[in-house]
């Protein structure tokens, strides 16, 4: 029987139940640890408020951290058969160890609620994962900025040779992008970070429940407050989280596309080691950049998933409707999947290898041409005059470079100002506090009564 079956009403249809159940008792495993402290905070809440006894509370705390505990380090935990979700198996479960106290924790609660407070609890767990993933390819990508910083690379607008760059640069510029990504990670997480837990279905409760207590409980900043908008959340959190990871698949896509364009033969900017590389059936001299092609296909379809959630939540008016169950199958594989992108970007990035004095090619001679005018300028043409007479020179086909650069401006070749990056990288993740949620959750598992 269903936790919200009646007795002698008919069951519901074996295939409309496998349909609308969908995916959710593989996915709410990973709710598990979240609802069992969501459940904690809820039933030290309840005994607050006069609502269960402190002997209650007592036994469902020692049952909860033994759950708890067993999902945590014996990973036992599964939702059995004939069991909806994540909620349903651990009410059962405290039902069935400790009786009547166990019936008692869904006093104040909906399964809305429960959900919503399990996904972002969840959702902040993965963005603190997300956030250091990020943070460990920054630090690839600022180590080999400076370590070929003085290694030119031609720079590109419209795919044609323009102006001088180098590895230093291009590296950092990447982990310039990823302090950016973080930023827009960061305003999610403030998105997320709110208790919706006591809005129950959506209108809230005769109950006097104590809703800031269980926001610091849980180690929220804030909670949600209107309980109507509360369940209105749902949905646009998950697209909000889903347009932040878009956003760094975006960087990484990009980056990827670059190492697959820099290792042609073509460019030959960089090179692959043979053991990241594939090779093909008919012709013996390929080694295929794979590795590239996949990050950079798989960072595209993340950028798609945020249409999904939208186009699941356009024209739903306000309240719960079981259409929202489908985003957590688009949100948890999404996670899984930004989180082994940034992996093996991380991988491809520490190990591929740059080419040397590649600006010495007289095919680069027009890199220079900028330089050559800013000299003149220097030494007192007018830049106009000095513009003319360089472009003059090039048509004709008797262009000299002068090869030679000198770069202070802040964020050049000669002045990457990767030391300020970083310096901004390891501000904005203090900003994250994540310290808050660790202290919140080792207070509530080790509550006394």
């Amino acid at each position: 029987m269903k936790i919200w079956q009646k007795e002698n009403s008919a069951s519901t249809n074996k295939r409309i139940e496998n349909f609308t159940i969908s995916k959710d008792r593989e996915l709410d495993v990973h709710l598990a640890p979240f609802d069992i402290l969501g459940s904690m905070a809820h039933t030290i809440m309840l005994e607050k408020c006069g609502l269960i006894e402190t002997n209650e509370l007592k036994s469902i705390l020692s049952s909860c951290r033994r759950i708890y505990e067993e999902i945590i380090k014996k990973d036992l935990f599964e939702i059995e058969d004939g069991i909806e979700d994540v909620h349903s198996q651990i009410e059962w479960m405290l039902t069935k160890e400790l009786g009547d106290a166990g019936k008692k924790i869904h006093s104040g609660r909906s399964r809305n609620d429960q959900v919503l407070v399990d996904l972002k609890m969840y959702m902040r767990q993965k963005v603190t994962e997300l956030v250091f993933d990020t943070q460990s390819l920054f630090k690839t990508l600022q180590q080999k900025s400076e370590k070929h910083k003085a290694d030119l690379l031609p720079g590109y607008t419209h795919l044609q040779i323009a102006m001088p760059s180098s590895f230093g640069l291009w590296f950092g510029a990447y982990a310039e992008a990823l302090l950016d990504d973080i930023e827009i990670i960061r305003g999610a997480y403030k998105v997320i970070n709110k208790n919706p837990l006591g809005s129950g279905a959506g209108y809230g409760s005769s109950f006097p429940l104590d809703r800031k207590l269980t926001t610091n409980l849980l180690g929220f900043t804030t909670l949600n407050y209107n309980v109507v908008y509360a369940q209105m959340t749902r949905g646009k959190v998950e697209g909000i989280l889903l347009s932040a990871i878009a956003n760094l698949a975006g960087t990484l896509g990009k980056m990827a596309m670059d190492v697959c364009l820099y290792n042609s033969q073509n460019f030959g900017f960089i090179k692959l080691p043979e053991e990241m590389t594939t090779g093909s059936s008919i012709m013996p001299h390929k080694k295929n950049p794979d590795v590239a092609e996949v990050l950079r296909a798989k960072s595209n379809r993340l950028k798609a998933l945020p249409n999904e959630v939208n186009y699941i939540t356009t024209n739903l008016p306000s309240g719960y409707h079981r259409d929202l169950q489908i985003t957590k199958e688009i949100l948890m594989p999404a996670i899984d999947d930004i989180k082994e992108c940034l992996s093996i970007a991380e991988f491809m990035m520490t190990n591929l290898e740059v080419e040397k004095d590649l600006l010495e090619d007289k095919k680069y001679d027009l890199l220079f041409s900028v330089e050559n005018v800013n000299q003149m300028v220097v030494e007192g043409t007018p830049f106009r005059d000095a513009y003319k007479k360089i472009g003059f020179e090039i048509n004709e086909g008797n262009f000299t470079p002068n090869r030679s650069l000198n770069h202070t401006l802040e964020g050049s070749i000669g002045n990457l100002c990767n030391d300020e990056i970083a310096a901004e990288m390891d501000e904005l993740i203090a900003s994250f506090d994540f310290e808050k949620v660790e202290d919140a959750f080792e207070k509530l598992l080790n509550w006394e009564v």
